[in-house]
């Protein structure tokens, strides 16, 4: 009996690991959403000098997109 409670034990932990996992992947997808909606701000507020005053915005998201990507638990190798 106790076999099968550390088996379920071990089921449920690792499930737990992924949702974890998965739930801080979207924490970070949106961290990156929130950073756009900032940038696209900064954009209609400065106009035409929008290139100098948000530059460290838009370097701030593109280093999120490349960083921040929603992954799943399972990883395929190709």
């Amino acid at each position: 009996m106790s076999e099968y409670a550390d088996k379920a034990e071990l089921i449920k932990s690792k499930i737990q690991e992924r949702e974890e996992f998965v739930r801080e992947s979207w924490v970070k997808a949106m961290e990156a959403r929130l950073v756009r909606d900032e940038l696209v701000k900064c954009h209609r507020l400065e106009g035409v000098n929008h290139l100098e005053n948000c530059r460290w915005l838009s370097e701030k998201y593109a280093s999120m997109l490349k960083e921040n990507k929603v992954k799943g638990y399972k990883k395929i190798d190709f």
